[in-house]
């Protein structure tokens, strides 16, 4: 099967910089060298000793570039690029047609951007892409929608084999890590350089597009905002150790059915759910397990032919770190009054725990506390009232840092302290708890365990845990977190 090119796109305010990051690009098929905003421009210079294919662009600033300068100035670089041998020159819609002409549409990209959205004229304008003769046409429009990747699906076959259609925004990154089923002739990749672009080595180690086919499975996480869930990390990892054809992709839902129209479009085979849309998840199953109905919330879904199936992995996710302890007569004591708190509440008493759900709401532990057969307790739990205490908001998560749900002052009855925050791997909660000689648990090796649980019910295969591990670890590093319940 065909797979999709990857470009990465280079910037710069000078050209030394940009040739410095032209010769640094690894791992790439093509390079874009964006000429618009450099201080002293020089073409030759530009093209000379370059090892990967260039496309050449000086975006004007109508289209969305940082080009300033006069159209006659913009003509003669992007005519002196096509001279030297450049492999493409972007020209945008409307610019120097006399140009395009002459060269017959040779080695020229005729492109339309649009940063506000879907244009109601983009059949229409792309059939003029088309006919400019141009030899790839390119089209971006700005996703609000999940729907309008699936409307760009549909207005790639105007364009098979000619093409690069992609969506802007994080609606929009599914086009650029799904480009074959676009049936696009590259995808690009770089620092930011348009709204919802992702880095090179995350598009390339990460999302391994250039292995990504029509074919190739699709899996995703549904929420919003989910730009820096760590799903996607955990799973293509664990696809990648397996051997499986296979991709997972952020899905920056607008609402449930707006997902619902693109599963069924790209034929999604199965999702990990997070907020706002786990009750919605349940609702549209067509089954699901008990633990699901009792929570009426999911966080997986698997598509067969009959509909969704549904289950939630969050329980077994929260026990895996705590096998081997006994539970039983525990008092618990639980910080939070959100979807995470009900699962661990519902955990914690089957395994004979004595749970007591704590929140700055009053009525929000109470609502926790009679759904799962638990008490509610007054905000906050004593400091000789809990032999483990579980915190299931979002306190202390990056860039919070030094915040904590709790002092924690004085000497600890209790003996662990369990955070379900993950970013950082170490709150300034589990610091202090420590501090006091409590034993700890962060939330990270329960994020990967319920990860590891969904890829077996969707896949049959036990994943790498380590592989998993490492690759949530990784993305910790230079990315923030989204929070997870809130109290």
């Amino acid at each position: 099967m065909t797979t999709t090119r990857l470009c990465a796109t280079v910037t710069a305010t000078s050209m030394a910089e940009l040739r410095q990051r032209r010769d640094l690009v690894a791992g790439a098929d093509m390079v874009e060298l964006r000429l618009d905003g450099i201080r002293d421009v020089d073409v030759d210079g530009a093209l000379e000793g370059r090892r990967l294919p260039v496309i050449v662009t000086c975006r004007a600033a109508w289209q969305g570039g940082r080009f300033d300068g006069d159209d006659e100035t913009r003509r003669r670089i992007l005519e002196r690029a096509w001279a030297l041998g450049a492999d493409y020159v972007d020209v945008e819609d409307g610019a120097f047609d006399d140009f395009v002409a002459r060269v017959q549409g040779r080695r020229i990209v005729r492109s339309y951007h649009d940063f506000d959205g879907m244009p109601a004229d983009a059949e229409a304008r792309l059939r003029r892409l088309a006919q400019s003769g141009a030899e790839v046409v390119k089209l971006a429009i700005t996703a609000h929608r999940l729907a309008d990747v699936v409307t760009l699906q549909t207005l790639a076959r105007q364009v098979a084999g000619r093409g690069v259609l992609l969506a802007m925004g994080p609606a929009g990154v599914t086009s650029r890590l799904l480009a074959a089923r676009l049936g696009s002739l590259w995808t690009y990749a770089g620092d930011g350089v348009a709204p919802g672009q992702l880095p090179l080595a995350r598009m390339r180690d990460e999302f391994r597009v250039q292995a990504v086919t029509a074919d190739t499975g699709v899996y995703g996480v549904v929420g919003r905002p989910v730009e820096h869930s760590l799903s996607p990390a955990m799973h293509n990892a664990a696809f990648a150790a397996a051997g499986l054809d296979a991709v997972y992709v952020p899905l920056a839902a607008a609402d449930f059915e707006d997902f619902q129209t693109f599963a069924r479009a790209f034929g999604l085979r199965g999702a990990s759910v997070t907020a706002p849309f786990k009750q919605d998840a349940w609702t549209a199953a067509t089954s699901s397990d008990a633990l699901a109905a009792r929570l009426g919330a999911v966080n997986t879904l698997r598509a067969t032919a009959a509909g969704w199936e549904a289950r939630n992995t969050d329980v077994d996710g929260f026990l895996a770190p705590l096998a081997g302890r006994d539970l039983a007569g525990r008092r618990v004591a639980i910080l939070g009054a959100g979807g995470a708190a009900r699962a661990v509440a519902e955990a914690l008493r089957d395994r004979g725990a004595r749970v007591t759900v704590y929140a700055r709401r009053p009525e929000a532990a109470t609502a926790v506390a009679t759904a799962t057969g638990v008490v509610a307790g007054t905000w906050p739990p004593a400091a000789d009232a809990w032999d483990m205490l579980v915190n299931t908001t979002p306190v202390g998560t990056t860039p919070h840092v030094t915040d904590a749900p709790l002092a924690l002052d004085g000497d600890l009855t209790g003996r662990l302290v369990y955070d379900l925050v993950y970013n950082p791997p170490e709150t300034a909660l589990l610091s202090r708890a420590r501090s006091r000689g409590a034993d700890t648990l962060g939330g990270l090796p329960m994020l990967v365990a319920q990860a590891a649980a969904q890829f077996t019910w969707w896949t049959g295969a036990a994943p790498s845990l380590s592989r998993m591990h490492e690759a949530a670890r990784a993305r910790l590093a230079p990315a923030s977190s989204v929070p997870i319940e809130s109290v």
